[in-house]
Formats: structure tokens, C-alpha cells, sequence
């Protein structure tokens, strides 16, 4: 046997055994007459000693000359450590080897293997099946792998069936940006890779297979950032005779379930809130609630007093600080070009100082602001009361066109979240956000797009809208939301061809292009299509978030980097003329 136990698997109680360990070194330490090799395998790390006298002559000079990642496999008799080290399980122990033999050397790695590496990131994506030997990284794949037998216990235990369903299909005009795959066999024509198995697990509700799941790869080619991959995956769930009260009550349970089983948190019941209140206190469809900072809107208090920036805003609203009326004016000035930066693109930042009587001092009032000479105080003491503010307080203010500035304060807002240690990643707010508009207009192409997809129902009590003001209809959707990230969304579907049609007639489609695109979802809910609805989790982001992580990256095991490349394979890359010819691919 290449080995009898793991490197993170013997205790006090195994002193005296013989065992055989296999692994990589991690560290020698050679002190002359006595060498340590700490060995390292996915199960932890064991310490070999080496001592002359003790060991035999040539196993010393053996493990004097090892290096750094060798293979080797050692055979010995575990001791009770002299130097106990409580940082690590096996740490009571160690193990004097009689024999030792190298199973690969290894030249010298480019980074460190250690937790806390002298390796940059793109670095460490070249040499991937390194980074992934150190115990952080593992350790996120373990949770990966935990997460995933918890996820399929749960569903199938709620009668739920797991289908694959096709990687190759056909590409549609909506949502993101189809990857293609080139058919050989019907020359000129192209595959498309899923953004998700919507219509697929559709048409499994139309087969009656009522509850299904699938933890299953899908692709979108579209610009990248740290929660955003152009592979990703995605728990995909669907049930039919439900309606969203089904959904929420279904899928509440299973957050509830990981937060219990791999967290060992209990969640209480999850709220709920409609996309007009998220927006309108938060700025934001997928709100962070783990702290409160709510906008407040001012227009009737702080127009119509001669501040033309104010005057002309279709939108004031702002946020009130509490205890921040101490900020100094060059942490004032570090808030105003925080929201100028383009990424934001506000144009400036009113700030208003609610000073206590010690820190007013001879300052005439308790209020002290960048806009003192269009303002009174008792127009400053109206913002304060209709913002709960309170003696101390730092009211920070933005104003424009409505979308843009409730954009840039939730910006804001997040910022002195974090700059306050208010989002403590710890600490988990799970939210349903609900009503969603249907559909949202695109000045650029001067017509509606679905805001989810073209396969979500409207509201019942909002179809009378859906010819006169479909930008009024509100949408049969929800989105799960912690910790003001998008963890999962879903809807209750179209069931039936006549809403589908007319869906298709609002998103700018020709009967024409509507058959030729969705005609097979169409035919099929002629065959008697049930009442249907469902959710898909993002995995990768639900991961990061039970891992405290912000970027997603960790937990995948062989990722791309932001330009979409995988730069240890240097992937994509071009491929031969023959290849093109066969696919009668022609590059200018």
C-alpha cells in the first residue's frame, strides 16, 4: 500500500503504530543533526523527524535533500510530539520514519503553497493544479462539494427529480449573448450553449414530470466581474400545479436547510418586499438589509429655494449617517469623489452635519451643511425630522434623474456600510424581492425587453394593462436576495399559447419570428400544459457567500479571468485551417 493513513487522520491515540504516509512536502527544516519534513496531503499535514543517531545514516541524508512539492512516502512509527502544535489536528504527534522513498521530485513551485502565498492571482491561475493544493482553496471546493450533497438531499427528499437536459441548442434573440458551436454536419448552421434549461424544464412540466431539478453548467458571453463567470452553475428548479406562495415556502426551505446543515445557522421566516419599496428605500432591486441607511426622498422640503441643482432634479433623496457628524472635510471630500467616479457618475454630493451642542460650540446653529447659503437652519432641521436624524447625525444628500441618483446613493450607501462595519459577513439577511415589472424599455432599440425573460406571466390583476400601459404591468417573479446579492430568481410561467403570443407581440416579435423562434414551447402547451413555476439558484454565488468571499472565482475549480481566458491552458485559442475548412468557417 502506497499509504495506510491520511495526513490529517492520526491522533495521540496512534502513538506507537506503524503507518505509511503519502503526500507532498510542504516545509524541511533542516537543523543539522535533526530535520523536520512537514508532509501535506487534501486531509491536513503530518510532521516527520529525522534524527541523527535515532534515524538511520542514509534516511537522515534522504530527507536532508528533499525539496519543496517531492511526492514521497513514508514509513514509520508514530511518537507523541515533544513541541505540541494546536493550530493543527495532527499536532500531538509525529512520525519517525524507518524508510522513505521518493515517488516524484518537483521542481521549485512559483509561488508558495501556503495559505498565505507570495503568488498573484494571475499567477496562480497559470499554475491552477498548484493553487489548488493550498488548504484555503480546498477548503472552498469541500464547502462546494458539502453544499451540493446537501442541495440534492433536500430536493429529492421533496420529491424533486434530477434530468439533464441539452448542452447544445438553438440560439434566441433574448437575454445575454449566446455562445455558438459551429455544426459540421449541417454546414452554416450553429448550436448555441444554454443560458439556462428554461424552456427545456418547461416542456418537462408539459411531460409531467411536476418537480424536477438540475445542477447543471450554463454560459453567457457577456462582460465579467468578480461574481461573474462566462461558465457558471446554477440550481434549476421547476414545479407545476403551484403558485408563488408554493415557491417561496418550497425554496425559503431549502436556504433554510444549507444555512442549518452547513452553516449551523437558523434562519427565522424570510421577508418579503416589492421591487417599488426596494427601489424607493434602497435604491437597489437586490437590497443589502443588514443594515438600515434607508433613502429618504426631499423634493416637497428641499426644492423650490433657489438651489438650481435641487430645482431641476427630477429625483432629491439621501441617507442619513448616524453618529458621522464628525467627519472631517477631507472625509467629506473623499465621499464626493467616491460618487463622482465614473463607475457611479454622480455630479456631486451635498452633505449636512447635524452637530451636537459640543461640537457646535460658537457655530451659529445646530446645523451645519455644503449648501448653507441656499438653506436656513429651519430648512436644514425639516430635512433632519422628515430623516429621523438626530443630534450627530451626517445627512448625505444626491439629486438628478430618478433611476441614475437611487444607482449612485445605493452606491454610496453600501460604501458607508462597509466604511461603518455594517456588513459583517457573519451576519445574513435573506430577502424575497417580488413584483417586478414585466417589462422595462430600451431607448436604444425603442422597445420592450423582458425584465426577466419572455416566458414570465404578468399579475393576474395587471393583464387589463398589458395593451394600454404594458410598462405598468408588474410581472409574476421573485428574486432571493442576501446580503444584497442576487442568489436566486424565478417566475411563474406562461402556460398557455394565446398570453404567449401576446407576450411575444410586446417584445417586438412577428408572428414569424415568435414560430420560428418558440414554436415548439408554443405547440406544446396545446398538448395541455399545467400551471407551472420555478426558481434557479446561482451556485457559484451562493458558495462565495456561505465561503465570506466576494468573488466567485475560489470556488470554481478551474475558472477564467476577467477577459474570459483560462490562462493555464491558454484558452481560447485559434484553431487550424483544416478545422475551419470542415466547418466552412471563412476569417477575414
Amino acid at each position: 500500500m502506497l499509504r495506510t493513513h491520511t495526513c490529517g487522520e492520526l491522533r495521540i491515540v496512534d502513538v506507537e503504530k506503524e503507518v505509511t504516509l503519502s503526500g507532498w512536502v510542504q516545509k524541511v527544516r533542516n537543523k543539522g543533526g535533526m530535520v523536520w519534513v512537514d508532509l501535506r496531503d487534501r486531509y491536513g499535514i503530518t510532521q516527520l523527524i529525522f534524527e541523527e543517531g535515532s534515524t538511520a545514516p542514509e534516511i537522515v541524508e534522504s530527507a536532508k535533500n528533499l525539496g519543496r512539492e517531492y511526492v514521497i512516502k513514508a514509513t514509520g512509527i508514530v511518537a507523541e510530539r515533544f513541541a505540541k502544535n494546536n493550530k493543527i489536528p495532527t499536532g500531538d504527534i509525529e512520525i519517525k520514519p524507518n524508510k522513505i522513498e521518493i515517488l516524484n521530485s518537483s521542481k521549485t513551485p512559483p509561488f508558495t503553497i501556503e495559505d498565505e502565498t507570495d503568488g498573484g492571482e494571475d499567477l496562480r491561475m497559470k499554475y491552477r493544479y498548484l493553487d489548488l493544493r493550498r488548504t484555503v482553496i480546498r477548503e472552498k471546493l469541500q464547502l462546494r462539494h458539502v453544499m451540493m450533497q446537501q442541495i440534492r438531499s433536500f430536493l429529492s427528499g421533496q420529491d424533486f427529480i434530477e434530468v439533464e437536459t441539452p448542452v447544445l441548442i438553438k440560439s434566441t434573440p433574448e437575454g445575454a449573448r449566446d455562445f455558438v458551436v459551429p455544426s459540421r454536419m449541417n454546414s452554416g448552421e450553429f448550436y448555441a450553449l444554454p443560458q439556462s434549461p428554461q424552456t427545456f424544464k418547461q416542456l418537462l412540466m408539459v411531460s409531467g414530470f411536476d418537480r424536477y431539478f438540475q445542477i447543471v453548467k450554463c454560459f453567457r458571453d457577456e462582460d465579467l466581474r468578480a461574481d461573474r463567470q462566462p461558465e457558471f452553475t446554477q440550481i434549476d428548479c421547476e414545479m407545476s400545479f403551484v403558485d408563488a406562495e408554493d415557491i417561496y415556502n418550497n425554496f425559503e426551505g431549502l436556504v433554510k436547510h444549507l444555512f442549518k446543515n452547513v452553516k449551523g445557522i437558523e434562519l427565522n421566516e424570510v421577508p418579503r418586499m416589492s421591487y417599488a419599496d426596494a427601489m424607493k428605500l434602497y435604491g437597489s432591486d437586490k437590497p443589502d438589509t443588514r443594515f438600515e441607511m434607508k433613502f429618504t426622498e426631499l423634493n416637497d422640503v428641499a426644492q423650490n429655494k433657489g438651489f438650481n441643482v435641487f430645482d431641476s432634479a427630477e429625483l432629491v433623496v439621501g441617507i442619513n449617517a448616524k453618529g458621522c457628524a464628525e467627519y472631517t472635510r477631507k472625509q467629506l471630500d473623499a465621499l464626493t469623489d467616491f460618487v463622482r467616479r465614473p463607475q457611479i457618475g454622480a455630479k456631486g454630493l451635498v452633505y449636512v452635519k447635524y452637530l451636537s451642542a459640543e461640537q457646535a460650540g460658537n457655530i451659529d446653529g445646530a446645523f451645519k451643511s455644503s449648501v448653507d447659503k441656499f438653506y436656513t437652519q429651519d430648512d436644514l432641521k425639516a430635512w433632519a425630522d422628515k430623516m429621523g436624524a438626530e443630534p450627530g447625525d451626517l445627512l448625505l444628500v444626491l439629486s438628478g434623474d430618478t433611476r441614475h441618483t437611487q444607482n449612485a446613493l445605493n452606491e454610496l450607501r453600501l460604501h458607508m456600510g462597509s466604511a461603518l462595519g455594517l456588513r459583517d459577513k457573519n451576519t445574513f439577511a435573506p430577502l424575497w424581492v417580488v413584483d417586478f415589472p414585466l417589462l422595462e424599455w430600451d431607448e436604444e432599440t425603442k422597445r420592450f425587453h423582458a425584465m426577466h425573460h419572455p416566458f414570465t406571466s404578468p399579475k393576474a390583476e395587471d393583464m387589463d394593462k398589458l395593451d394600454a400601459n404594458p410598462g405598468e404591468v408588474r410581472a409574476n417573479a421573485y428574486d432571493m436576495v442576501i446580503n444584497g446579492v442576487e442568489v436566486g430568481g424565478g417566475s411563474i410561467r406562461i402556460h398557455d399559447r394565446g398570453t404567449q403570443k401576446l407576450m411575444f407581440k410586446h417584445l417586438g416579435f412577428t408572428d414569424e419570428e415568435a414560430q420560428a423562434q418558440f414554436g415548439f414551447l408554443m405547440d406544446a402547451f396545446e398538448y395541455g400544459a399545467p400551471p407551472h413555476g420555478g426558481i434557479a439558484f446561482g451556485f457559484d454565488r451562493l458558495c462565495a457567500l456561505f465561503g465570506g468571499s466576494d468573488s466567485i472565482r475560489d470556488y470554481i475549480a478551474f475558472p477564467k479571468n476577467n477577459s474570459g481566458r483560462d490562462i493555464m491552458i491558454d484558452s481560447p485559442s485559434p484553431i487550424s485551417e483544416e478545422q475551419l475548412k470542415e466547418l466552412a468557417i471563412k476569417l477575414d
